[in-house]
This record gives C-alpha cells, sequence and structure tokens, in this order.
C-alpha cells in the first residue's frame, strides 16, 4: 500500500461519521417531508415550511443553522397552512442548535450564534385586521406572505412540537437592526397545536414568545436567555401548565413580560389572558456588581402592561433581586389598562409563593411591589400567596450538577389548590416540580451538567436509544375519564398509523391520528365532551398490525 493510500485512509477513519451524514437545506419545504436521526441538517439561511406542507423530524434528529446574520441568518420558519411534527422522546430529544456548537457542548454564554424557530397560525390576534408579519423574517420572505400569522381558527393545528431543546439562538434576522427572533416565536397558533417539553436554552432574545393565539402548552423550560424569559403579546389566551425559567448571574431581562394589545388605543379584542399554573421562575439572585433598574425600565421580575391579564396559579417565585417582583401597569386617566384589567380580577395570581425576591428586604407579600394596586391584589386572603422558602433542592447556574428545582418544603408538597379548568393537570404540589425532575436527560441543562442527574450515556448513545421494537398501545390514563384523557402509543418503523374510537357497538366516534408516522413513542389527548358516559374501544392501526383496548367514560 502507498503511503498516499496510507494516508487517505488514516484521513478518513478520522473524519466523524456524523460528516458523511449531513445534509443541507436551502430550499423551501413545499412537500411532505422527513428528517430521520440519521443524517444532521444544516439550515443554510431561512426555510419555510410552506402552506399545505408537512414537516416530519424523528426522535434524536438534530438540525442546526449555518452562520449569517440579516438576510443570511438561518431559521425554521412553519408558515399559517403548514405543520410540523417534531415529536423527540425523554431520552431521545430532537435538538435544533447552530453549526457553531459542533459537538453540542456550547456553553449558556454563547448566544446569538442563528436565529430560531417560528411557528405561525391561523388563530386570533388582536392586530387590526388580525393578522400581521413576523419582525424581520417578513424582511426575508418571498413572498412576504410567508410571514403572515394570525386569523380566526381557534383550533388551528400547526403539528406536534415534542420533546425539544432549542440552543444558541437570537441573532439578527433581516435587514432592521434589532430584529431578534426567539427560541421558539410562536405567531397567532391555535389550540390544535401540541406544544410540551420545549427547551429554549442561551437565546440572546427572549426564550418563548406568544404573538396572540390560543395554544396551550406544558413543559417549557427557558435558561439563561439574554432578555424575557416568556414573552405574551398581542391578546394571547393560551393556558399552561409547568413553566420553569432560570436566569444567569446579572440578567437583566424579565421573568416575564406579559403585553396586551399592540395599538396605542389597546382596546382591540381579544384582550390578552393567558393562564399560567405550576410555574417556577428562578430569577438571577444576587448580582456581581449591584445594577441601576431605573423604574419603568426592566425594575420588575414581571411586568403587566398594554391592557393584557393574566392568572397564576400554585407557582413559585424565587430568588430576584430587582426593585419589584411585580408591576401592573397604570395609564394615567385610562380606564383601558392593565391596571383595569386586575380591578376587573383579570390579573391575579393565586395560591403561590415568592422567596428571597426584591433585593430580600420583602418580609411579607406586601413588600413585593411598591404599586397599591398590585399589593392589594397579592395580599388579598382570599389569593392565598405567601412569602416562604419553598426549600428548593439546589439552585445552581453552573454545570457542577447542583441544579435541582424539586422542592422540600412539605406545605408546598401539598400546598395546590384546585384549577376550574379541565386542562390544567390536578397535582398536589405548588411550582412545576413534585417528586420528579422532569428537565432529567432531554434538556441541554441535563445533558450539559447543570442538573443533579446528568444522563450516564453520552449525546451519541441517547440519539440512537429508545426506538421501540414492536407496536405497542397503552392504557390511556386517567381511566376512567371525564372529560379528557391521554392515549399514548409506539410505532417501530416509518408507517401510516390510524388511531380510532369506537362505542361499543362499533360506530365510530373520533379518529385521532390519521397520518404518516416515523418510529418512534407518541401520546395524544381525547376530549370526550360531546360524547355520553359509557365503554368505548380505541383501535390503533398500523402497517405492522391491529391492536385495541377499552376506556370508560363517566360523566
Amino acid at each position: 500500500m502507498g503511503k498516499s493510500l496510507q494516508l487517505m485512509l488514516i484521513v478518513l477513519f478520522l473524519i466523524p461519521l456524523s460528516a458523511w451524514a449531513q445534509e443541507t437545506i436551502s430550499s423551501n419545504i413545499t412537500t411532505e417531508t422527513y428528517w430521520t436521526s440519521d443524517k444532521e441538517y444544516v439550515l443554510d439561511g431561512t426555510i419555510f415550511v410552506e402552506s399545505g406542507a408537512a414537516l416530519y423530524i424523528e426522535a434524536g434528529t438534530i438540525i442546526k443553522g449555518a452562520e449569517g446574520d440579516g438576510n443570511d441568518a438561518s431559521s425554521l420558519v412553519v408558515a399559517k397552512g403548514a405543520q410540523i411534527f417534531a415529536e423527540g422522546t425523554p431520552n431521545n430529544p430532537i435538538i435544533f442548535t447552530s453549526e457553531l456548537d459542533t459537538d453540542l457542548s456550547g456553553t449558556k454564554n454563547q448566544t446569538g450564534l442563528w436565529g430560531g424557530v417560528v411557528i405561525l397560525g391561523n388563530a386570533p390576534t388582536n392586530n387590526p385586521g388580525n393578522t400581521k408579519l413576523i419582525e424581520g423574517i417578513n424582511e426575508i420572505a418571498n413572498p412576504e406572505s410567508l410571514a403572515a400569522y394570525g386569523g380566526d381558527d381557534a383550533m388551528d393545528n400547526s403539528g406536534i412540537f415534542r420533546y425539544v431543546s432549542i440552543r444558541h439562538t437570537g441573532i439578527n434576522v433581516g435587514e432592521q437592526a434589532g430584529n431578534e427572533i426567539q427560541g421558539l416565536t410562536l405567531g397567532g397558533v391555535g389550540a390544535g397545536t401540541t406544544i410540551e417539553y420545549v427547551e429554549s436554552f442561551a437565546s440572546a432574545d427572549d426564550g418563548f414568545e406568544f404573538f396572540g393565539g390560543t395554544v396551550n402548552t406544558r413543559y417549557l423550560v427557558s435558561a439563561f436567555v439574554e432578555d424575557d424569559s416568556f414573552d405574551t403579546d398581542e391578546g394571547f389566551v393560551g393556558k399552561n401548565q409547568f413553566w420553569f425559567a432560570i436566569q444567569d448571574n446579572d440578567a437583566t431581562g424579565r421573568l416575564g413580560e406579559h403585553d396586551g394589545s399592540s395599538t396605542d388605543a389597546e382596546d382591540t379584542n381579544p384582550f390578552g389572558y393567558p393562564q399560567i399554573a405550576n410555574a417556577t421562575y428562578i430569577g438571577a439572585g444576587t448580582y456581581d456588581t449591584p445594577l441601576d433598574f431605573p423604574e419603568g425600565d426592566q425594575s420588575q421580575a414581571i411586568m403587566i402592561r398594554d391592557n393584557s391579564g393574566i392568572k397564576f396559579i400554585n407557582s413559585l417565585f424565587v430568588d430576584d433581586y430587582r426593585p419589584s417582583a411585580v408591576s401592573v401597569e397604570d395609564r394615567d386617566g385610562s380606564t383601558v389598562d392593565s391596571r383595569s384589567r386586575l380591578e376587573a380580577d383579570s390579573v391575579n395570581w393565586v395560591n403561590s409563593v415568592f422567596f428571597n425576591m426584591t433585593n430580600g428586604v420583602a418580609t411579607d407579600v406586601a413588600g413585593l411591589s411598591s404599586q397599591d394596586w398590585t399589593t392589594s391584589m397579592l395580599t388579598d386572603a382570599a389569593n392565598t400567596n405567601a412569602l416562604t422558602d419553598p426549600q428548593m433542592k439546589g439552585i445552581s447556574r453552573t454545570t457542577n450538577g447542583e441544579l435541582d428545582p424539586r422542592i422540600e418544603n412539605t406545605d408546598l408538597l401539598t400546598g395546590s389548590v384546585a384549577y376550574e379548568d379541565d386542562f390544567f393537570a390536578d397535582v398536589a404540589f405548588q411550582g412545576a416540580f413534585g417528586d420528579t425532575n422532569w428537565l432529567i436527560g432531554w434538556t441541554a441543562l441535563s445533558q450539559k451538567g447543570y442538573t443533579t442527574e446528568p444522563p450516564a450515556t453520552s449525546v451519541e448513545e441517547i440519539a440512537n436509544s429508545e426506538k421501540p421494537s414492536e407496536i405497542q398501545l397503552k392504557q390511556n390514563y386517567p381511566n376512567p375519564f371525564n372529560p379528557s384523557t391521554v392515549i399514548e402509543y409506539s410505532v417501530p418503523s416509518r408507517s401510516e398509523v390510524l388511531l380510532n374510537v369506537y362505542n361499543v357497538m362499533g360506530q365510530k366516534v373520533a379518529t385521532l391520528v390519521s397520518q404518516q408516522q416515523t418510529a418512534g413513542n407518541y401520546s395524544v389527548s381525547f376530549d370526550a365532551s360531546q360524547l355520553s358516559s359509557g365503554v368505548y374501544i380505541y383501535e390503533l392501526r398500523t402497517e405492522v398490525g391491529i391492536t385495541t383496548k377499552k376506556m370508560t367514560l363517566v360523566k
């Protein structure tokens, strides 16, 4: 063997296997498209999933944004009328990051390396004419309508986005400076869409921003972002449970910024009213260098303004040293503002706990705000808010394995009050965590060693695990149920999947799934509010087999 051939073989051997499986995406997606975990996908610029198309992403797939900013920024945009089905698993997440994050070892300080992920839908907003264009993306979109969002379909379905980690986002997008998009931007997304177990890690802008829409979410993580952890705007009215935010030391962005109307009059419908249950928000802690927070300029941990309402219930807010924990905007002489919403009982904190806030000087709930109207709401005895140490297992912002937001205060572990809406899971604890730390496995916080239980396997091993070996249909939960329940199932290979529900007479009463799906573990919610009590049969059909189970609806 010649020396030149020997050298070539050595070089080929040293090239990572992933290099052979890389695919660059440089044009819009216009048909049904599948991205699989045996490839690494690179977004060359802003890629749109156009109306009528569907993008399916297999568990364990890694997608990276190429270098570039302004009009050359890389992002993924799911347009109105399109769908995305990105379904990872707890130990096999889908990861969006930058191509500069070559081996997925990027740190929390590496922000703004690419654009981010945008999902747009046809659900209502309170913008004039009900439609608007996503800032920055509209300067890239051709035609511009690819950046539009908003409509009149509250149940619009943009697909499923589950067990997804989005990292190092927030570079400037489009021609104008300041056009950053968030880790995940949701514009006019409807309640038919599933958004759960999604992480935004190290964003140069917000972690999540909701521009109107009705989508409901669970298990969102906003970690070490440079602006607001969670931001809602333009009439967002979704229901949300189990939100977690942690800020880096010296962070200046708010934990929450909740705006109503984008018009000067602030009187457009629908009025913003997000409901958030079981949130755990950890602020920046003690600042290494004291920061000057002039009143009105991010001096609040959470700001409610522009005629937005909001409701927090059974939530925890800790370790934030701004002058004020909560601020509710009062427009002098106006009856159309967030203070008016508060006085109409549409801005409310219920059964929530604050600890180590407002520079550590607050000795009771009354010390959490300088505003009389806000203090009155927080201290209302009927709201049962408290200044109490939740005894978190660990608050750490370094990769030392000591971040564990579970609580040990036994009163709070059983202190939840009842929910008024069936969307919310009935849990006993306050905050986002009970006995289980659901950050483990799929988040950057877990994979990079922030949490107390980093996975024993490498990222590469995780990417090749948890693919089911056979078709499986699990018992629904809860069972019996009223009126909704969850059905989980597994598909061992890509297949046409049909999940139907029948009554005992054999009549079909619902089709829950009818589409091609890649190998993976799935779950779907079934709302039986229009059905009568009784026994129902649910059947899973795939190309490799059929299986059925029974469930009981009790009203």
